[in-house]
């Protein structure tokens, strides 16, 4: 018997475990989906609610930053009060924030329900994903699981883009009220097929890192606030000078903090592994990347050229089918490469795919400018997002596999509004503050220039562990190191 159907005839795949994992993969749906559709909206929202450039990001980076701000907490609430409760409770506050968003007049209420949302999700995330990782076997039953985990994801986006389009034809708020439903559906089913927590073993502390949490958070607002407002203050002035020197006490406060903390969000022994910081990295760089990408492709698409919000939507899906049908495949190929080859030819595949769109100009072709880069870009997250799961969670303690996952979900969230912030910023630069037609062209090139300068930096991350499989990394940490 191969080691892969060993590790599955072990774990008993039965109705009830695939239950569990169609309900865990919901939850990672409903983010994909939520998030593409929104994306789709964006220039609709800015239209109607009378919001520029640098503002109309908010609506992408608040929920990027209540996700990453809080993901590292939400993470260690998996750990210590249970995944299955967790999940549900934060799944019920996304439901809600869902219903409001899709309620508000007002700009700045929506960038607020947002928030909201993304601080939901950053819960749900790291519960799911670590359910998931303790109770898959490490190696080809994990391997399996997480990429069909990471399948139904991409399928998520993908269909939200689809839907993104239908519902904004219909009217933006649709596009926040859609969400609603599904998310729902997963509160009645996962209570049936998800095991109940034991309950909290005696001497667990209870207290939580709060104040870590807070400057974490706040460091990140104040950094991407400074960045975004950079480009009408100026970068020497004193304004974004001292954003950007408040923002990085705060991140330092916040590793002191962790430091001395009895309960930290982060116990930086983890840090020792690695791969585990090869994967962070290679996340932040990744996701940095796209979403620049992704809120330049949308304002140049329906913004420059006048198409429609679906067929912008269709425009990007053929990314995002590569990915669902692509992801499921993936554990062979990594059962048989590993991680750090495959995320060398998936961080290679977004670098070309970018350089290709830097040639975006007053005349296109979707055939020979669009399509090539949503094709490579498709490719390279099929190959690199389910590689860096595995890569993140392989060899961490079973207690610390909530940490894990929401150490590398904090590192895609945070590149996303990092990157997000600087390819916005780039193009209120360049673009003189216009928010439709060709003066917006300006922009779009540097800003994409900036996004393949962040994707090369991934790829050399990515070919340093390939490097490093030449000698012996150590691959298990444990609190006790």
């Amino acid at each position: 018997m191969t080691s892969s159907s060993t590790a599955d005839a072990q774990l008993h795949w039965d109705a009830r475990l695939w239950g569990a994992l169609v309900v865990l993969c919901g939850v990672l749906f409903l983010d994909g989906l939520d998030v593409s559709m929104v994306g789709v909206a964006l220039p609709s929202i800015g239209s109607d609610l009378n919001l520029s450039t640098s503002d109309l990001q908010w609506v992408v980076s608040g929920y990027v930053l209540g996700y990453g701000g809080l993901l590292l907490l939400g993470g260690r609430f998996a750990d210590l009060l249970g995944r299955r409760r967790v999940l549900l409770s934060a799944l019920a506050v996304f439901t809600l924030a869902s219903i409001l968003g899709g309620l508000v007049n007002d700009g700045t209420l929506l960038i607020g329900t947002r928030f909201l949302k993304g601080a939901a999700a950053a819960f749900t995330a790291p519960a799911s994903l670590s359910i998931i990782t303790t109770t898959f076997a490490e190696g080809p039953a994990r391997n399996r699981a997480l990429s069909i985990y990471t399948a139904v994801g991409a399928s998520g986006f993908s269909l939200g883009l689809v839907f993104g389009g239908l519902m904004t034809e219909l009217g933006w708020r649709w596009t926040f009220l859609l969400p609603v439903p599904v998310a729902v559906a997963l509160l009645i089913a996962a209570p049936r097929v998800l095991a109940k927590d034991g309950p909290i073993a005696p001497g667990v502390r209870r207290s939580f890192d709060f104040a870590g949490a807070v400057t974490l958070t706040a460091g990140m607002l104040l950094l991407v606030r400074s960045i975004v407002e950079a480009p009408s203050h100026g970068w020497g002035s004193v304004e974004t000078l001292a954003g950007v020197a408040i923002a990085v006490a705060l991140l330092a406060t916040f590793v002191a903090i962790e430091l001395r903390s009895a309960t930290p969000l982060v116990r930086l022994g983890i840090l020792r592994s690695a791969p585990l910081v090869r994967a962070n990295v290679g996340m932040m760089t990744m996701f940095g990347a796209y979403i620049g990408f992704q809120f330049v492709g949308t304002l140049y698409l329906q913004s420059v050229l006048g198409w429609s919000p679906l067929e912008m939507a269709l425009a990007f899906l053929p990314g995002g089918l590569i990915v669902a049908f692509g992801s499921p495949r993936l554990g062979p190929i990594v059962d048989r490469f590993g991680t750090p080859k495959v995320i060398v030819a998936g961080s290679t595949a977004f670098l070309v795919g970018y350089a290709l769109f830097l040639r975006i100009g007053d005349s296109f072709t979707y055939a020979g400018i669009f399509l090539p880069t949503m094709l490579l870009i498709g490719i390279g997250f099929g190959l690199s997002f389910p590689a860096f799961n595995m890569q993140a969670t392989a060899g961490i303690a079973n207690e610390e596999q909530g940490l894990a996952s929401g150490l590398v979900n904090t590192s895609l969230q945070v590149g996303g509004a990092i990157g997000l912030a600087v390819a916005s910023a780039v193009i209120s630069a360049n673009s003189g503050g216009a928010t439709e037609g060709a003066a917006l062209l300006d922009g779009f090139k540097p800003a994409i220039e900036v996004v393949t300068a962040i994707s090369a930096l991934g790829l050399v991350t990515a070919l340093a562990g390939v490097r490093l499989l030449r000698g012996r990394e150590p691959e298990l940490v444990t609190e006790a190191d």
